[in-house]
């Protein structure tokens, strides 16, 4: 932990604390007089915080209160989200529900478009809407690998805070209901509908340690174009800047052989920027954001004409490793960058949705008409970068590279029907049913040629003709609902979905759920379903290879004649099984408790490969009596053929145009074998089946006092996932004999991110007071321990040996105070990560003293595990304006 600024915090906190007491006693007199105003705020905050609200998720009957819901249904205010103080809605929804977990940290170009997952399951197994209609995937899939790896999510930071009414969270599978790749859940964004008023934020913070300088400025205006309708839009430009959590690099500074030799051949490193902390890749990226959402209708009778839409672009970079100068240099051996450089990963992603619809009620029956267009565009650049091979053999490299794009689109049409009839039950039984039509696109589009010359640009292989491509697919499905009351207490809702996807054929799903009240305050509920996953385009048919400063990673498609070849067939579609049973207690007006747990069954859980390796320096041939022969691992024939693979070497060198830059066998000062160079390749596969098992428990009290009334919130989740199955490794591949799981399709390392790297247990609890002028969020977050397994260095006391690196559990305080300056005008203060709480280090004994000694470079940069539920840049301070009209 670190606490440099604990003492003014606590001294800010007490001041304001001392300073509020007054006004609270003032506002405790005054209450009297502000008695009707201040009983409307309580009230709608009692709706939402006890399930009074009206929901549209997880039921197609109208009008349904989310306490008498069958399956369990969050509603957030967009006051909750705000008062969390983060700029991206994924953060937000992860401070208020434990059962969200925030990608915090990513690699490459998962730096610039974090995930969120639900339950533990994949981002791809999220349903998220937009007014009840299907939102758009990225097209940046992930990957880098990690419990995130094959995430082509909808891009969360696109979506407005100050456009959102209220978010519904279904935590329940929901296949049959909203579509096949519901099978965690469905988040709903329900858009403001005001046709008056409006309000402006200003907002700025940054990190107690330094970096992360962020700003947004936001704007939401409603107005009436003419008489019954409304039109409502939010703008806001955010900027969040740099971050860095690493340390120095070894490679170039101290007493390592590895830093003595590059200083000597190459003393202008000494004038690098950082230095010696050069190598920055620890660290968040620099965004910068605009974005524009609307929501429109027109009413006439009882039909409406609707429409919503959004526009946004980005523009981010991300610091890579540094690369030292020999790794550009002409035929003489002059260095290109004569300190060093570090190359920056950079997007430009242009997103942008539009819906058009028409509903209304003919007789007993509604029907609503939809078609929505969203289309994602990322632009794929590296800056202050260089190719090594085009610089060799001609003398000349740009440095600068357009390495491709990524597009992805997504097409949806969509009728909805409901009816009720009356069949002399006691509630009319609700049908709805439905059809849907969607056609979804993806492609890559190739790069500057220069970037995929040779070696290609340092950082980032460019995508070539070989990688780019045009895909697309169609689905046509139609759905059954029906809803039922047996008695006045028993609700009976079931559900059946068939889909047709024009590549992977039929499928039927189901979903039966039920609710028994007990009494007016007692009721159980339970869920049994189905579900399937088709693969993502992106996980079929994305190619590329990335160019490390000492290796090659390749990632076949998984469609690919080059994966074939290797053994890899095509992906086929995932499914599950989902049961879940809880129950609903509300003994009064002011209090709700709800409890539920769920199993859930995944069949041929899509995944990134484990990497299967062609070359690993550090697994010498028998024999080796080279100067680093010392740093190698004990030989042994199933080490050596299992890192050493000639058909991914073959495969790898095949997607490079056919040679593997000599810099990753071979180390450019001593000419032996590069102990850090590695050559390999991943796809995506059917890699497991999966279980997860859990509970979600909520509480919500309204605790009146003589002053206001404090809403206590206590919110947990237990998680647990289980790989049951491991895929067969295809037979091409070598297996080791002597430890088969280091070979496995899945390996040993990733079983246990998808195991242990999403806390077993997260708990929140959130108290918020609003008196007066004055209002307080305080919210103490708990996360239990997750760990990562990895491999130590080949010099380390324990080489070799497989380490548990845990990030060990931590309670996170966030706190907002609030004032109310006039009726318009509001001031707020605020921290997340309040006492600078640091994730565990990785262990020096046995990981960073070795990277020490040997001037690896890895030192720089893996201070803190990526997993961290909470993030690796410590506590974060923020102040904010509001300003309403």
């Amino acid at each position: 932990m670190k606490y440099r600024d604990t003492a003014s915090i606590a001294a800010l906190a007490a001041g304001l604390c001392t300073f509020a007491q007054p006004v609270l006693a003032q506002t405790a007199a005054a209450m009297a007089t502000t008695g009707s105003e201040a009983e409307a705020a309580a009230a709608a905050a009692t709706a939402d915080q006890t399930g009074e609200a009206i929901i549209v998720t997880g039921t197609r009957v109208t009008g349904m209160r989310a306490v008498d819901s069958p399956a369990p249904v969050q509603i957030l205010g967009v006051e909750a989200i705000k008062s969390t103080g983060q700029p991206d809605l994924i953060q937000s929804l992860a401070q208020v529900l434990p059962s969200v977990q925030a990608q915090a940290f990513g690699g490459d170009l998962q730096a610039h478009n974090l995930q969120m997952k639900l339950r533990g399951l994949s981002p791809n197994h999220t349903l998220i809407l937009i007014n009840g209609k299907r939102r758009h995937g990225t097209a940046n899939v992930s990957v880098a690998g990690g419990p995130y790896g094959g995430s082509a999510a909808p891009d969360m930071s696109f979506i407005l805070t100050d456009s959102i009414d209220h978010i519904e969270v279904l935590q329940d599978g929901a296949a049959a209901q909203y579509g096949t790749d519901a099978i965690a859940g469905v988040i709903n964004i329900i858009q403001k509908t005001a046709d008056h008023g409006g309000t402006v934020n200003v907002t700025g913070g940054q990190y107690y340690d330094g970096g992360g300088k962020s700003y947004a400025i936001s704007g939401n205006v409603g107005f009436a174009p003419v008489e019954n309708s409304y039109f409502n839009i939010t703008a806001e430009k955010k900027h969040k800047g740099f971050s860095f959590r690493g340390d120095i690099n070894p490679n170039v500074y101290g007493s390592s052989a590895a830093a003595l030799k590059n200083l000597a051949a190459y003393p202008d490193i000494v004038d690098a920027p950082f230095y010696p902390y050069v190598n920055r890749i620890e660290g968040d990226p620099e965004i910068d954001q605009t974005s524009v959402m609307y929501n429109a209708g027109y009413e006439f009778g009882d039909f409406e004409i609707y429409s919503f839409g959004s526009y946004g672009h980005k523009y981010a970079h991300a610091y890579e490793n540094y690369r030292t100068p020999s790794v550009i240099v002409d035929g003489d051996g002059t260095p290109f960058y004569p300190s060093g450089f570090q190359p920056l990963e950079a997007v430009h992603e242009t997103d942008y949705s539009i819906t058009g619809g028409f509903k209304g009620a003919l007789g007993d029956t509604t029907f609503d008409f939809a078609s929505t267009y969203g289309k994602d565009f990322v632009g794929v650049y590296v800056e202050n970068s260089g190719n090594a091979q085009l610089y060799a053999d001609t003398g000349f490299t740009p440095t600068e590279f357009h390495n491709g794009d990524f597009k992805a689109s997504q097409w949806t049409n969509t009728l909805d029907l409901t009816h009720a009839f009356d069949v002399g039950l006691s509630q009319p039984v609700n049908v709805a049913a439905g059809l849907e039509w969607r056609r979804e696109t993806y492609g890559i589009v190739d790069g500057d040629p220069a970037s995929y010359y040779g070696g290609g640009a340092q950082s980032f292989f460019g995508y070539s003709p070989n990688d780019a491509s045009d895909n697309s697919r169609t689905n046509f499905s139609q759905y059954l609902d029906v809803s039922l009351k047996p008695t006045p207490d028993w609700l009976v809702d079931g559900a059946v979905r068939h889909e047709h996807y024009s590549d992977f054929g039929d499928t039927t799903v189901f979903k039966l759920t039920s609710r028994y009240d007990f009494s007016a305050t007692f009721a159980i509920r339970g869920t049994v379903s189905t579900g399937f996953r088709a693969p993502t385009l992106a996980e079929g048919f994305y190619s590329g290879i990335n160019v490390a400063p000492s290796g090659v990673f390749g990632v076949l498609p998984a469609n690919s004649a080059a994966g074939a070849a290797l053994g890899f067939g095509g992906l086929k579609p995932e499914k599950s099984t989902n049961f879940s049973a809880g129950i609903v207690f509300t003994p009064s007006s002011r209090i709700s408790v709800t409890l539920d747990a769920y199993w859930i069954e995944i069949r041929d859980r899509i995944l990134i490969s484990s990497s299967f390796y062609g070359f690993n320096g550090k697994y010498c041939p028998e024999g080796y009596s080279g100067s680093n022969a010392s740093q190698c691992v004990a030989y042994s024939a199933d080490n050596y053929f299992t890192y050493n693979q000639q058909a991914v070497f073959d495969a790898v060198a095949s997607a490079l145009g056919g040679t593997i830059p000599s810099y990753v066998l071979t180390d450019t000062l001593t000419g032996d074998r590069n102990i850090d160079g590695q050559v390999a390749v991943q796809t995506f596969v059917n890699g497991a089946d999966m279980r997860t098992r859990g509970i979600d428990f909520v509480a919500n009290y309204q605790m009146p006092t003589s002053f206001a009334t404090i809403d206590w919130t206590f919110s947990a989740n237990y998680n647990e996932n289980k790989v049951k199955k491991i895929a067969a490794l295809p037979s091409a591949l070598y297996v080791n004999q002597t430890d088969p799981s280091a070979t496995a399709i899945i390996d040993k390392y990733r079983v246990v991110e998808l195991e242990h790297s999403t806390p077993k247990f997260r708990a929140s609890l959130s108290a918020y007071l609003e008196s007066g002028w004055f209002s307080m969020n305080l919210r103490e977050n708990f996360y239990s321990q997750v760990y990562a397994l990895e491999s130590t260095p080949g010099n380390s006391s324990l080489a070799g040996a497989d380490l548990k690196v845990p990030v060990n559990s931590a309670f996170i305080t966030n706190l907002e105070l609030s004032a109310k300056l006039t009726e318009s005008l509001k001031l707020s203060v605020g921290a997340n990560n309040l006492f600078n709480t640091y994730p565990t280090k990785r262990s020096y004994q046995y990981i960073r003293s070795a990277q020490l000694a040997s001037g690896s470079r890895g030192y720089s940069s893996n201070v803190y595990p990526s997993i961290s539920p909470y993030g690796i840049n410590g506590g974060y301070y923020y102040g904010r304006i509001s300003f309403n009209f």
